[in-house]
């Protein structure tokens, strides 16, 4: 799975640094380095929303406080997805 989060300067000043610290320690905690990417990119297109984060295709708005939870939502949701076929 890639985590595309943007720095761009709006998303920079809303926490995106943090959320790429909280991430990164989620994904290493949970053994996660082969299976999860974390990548940055600028500009998302979201820029009034907060910490734009593209995850399976879709752009979200996300904070430190709540970016490990989203994560792992998706994170399990793709591995439910996967166990059906």
């Amino acid at each position: 799975m890639e985590v595309e989060i943007c720095v761009g300067s709006s998303c920079h000043l809303k926490g995106s640094y943090e959320v790429v610290k909280v991430l990164e320690h989620y994904i290493e905690e949970n053994d996660l380095k082969e299976d999860i990417r974390l990548r940055g990119s600028f500009c998302l297109g979201h820029c009034t929303e907060g910490v734009s984060v593209r995850m399976d295709g879709k752009v979200l708005s996300l904070s430190p406080e709540n970016a490990v939870d989203v994560l792992r939502r998706r994170w399990e949701a793709m591995q439910d997805a996967a166990d059906q076929f």
